[in-house]
């Protein structure tokens, strides 16, 4: 079993780990924005929403389309479902950890009723 699943990658976790760009992920998650609705929404200058939205971009969390002189950002799927399968993999050893609990216990019950 590897460590990691393929596709998800800590450089998505270390570029989702800054408070503002996790406010910009969730703002994005209700659709795309402009650079300017984003900074908008975040009280922050649009440059430093700017650098934000690079760091995303550079690590395929975001995508950006050009119109007219506005720049559209939304999320790409992949990182999220490569993130959301990593998490599955923890709660299928959770539950085979219960499931060993469990039987231990029942085991345990056993010998003293015996």
């Amino acid at each position: 079993m590897s460590g990691m699943n393929p596709g998800m990658d800590m450089a998505t976790l270390s570029a989702l780990a800054e408070p503002n760009r996790i406010k910009i992920v969730e703002l994005l998650r209700d659709g795309p924005l402009t650079v300017g609705e984003i900074a908008e929404q975040l009280g922050l200058r649009q440059p430093q929403a700017s650098k934000h939205l690079k760091v995303l971009s550079d690590n395929g969390i975001v995508d950006m389309k050009a119109e007219a002189n506005r720049r559209i950002y939304k999320l790409r799927p992949e990182p999220f479902q490569a993130l959301d399968s990593w998490v599955k993999s923890f709660q299928r050893v959770m539950e085979e950890r219960f499931d060993n609990l469990e039987d231990y216990l029942r085991e345990l019950q056993n010998k003293e009723n015996t």
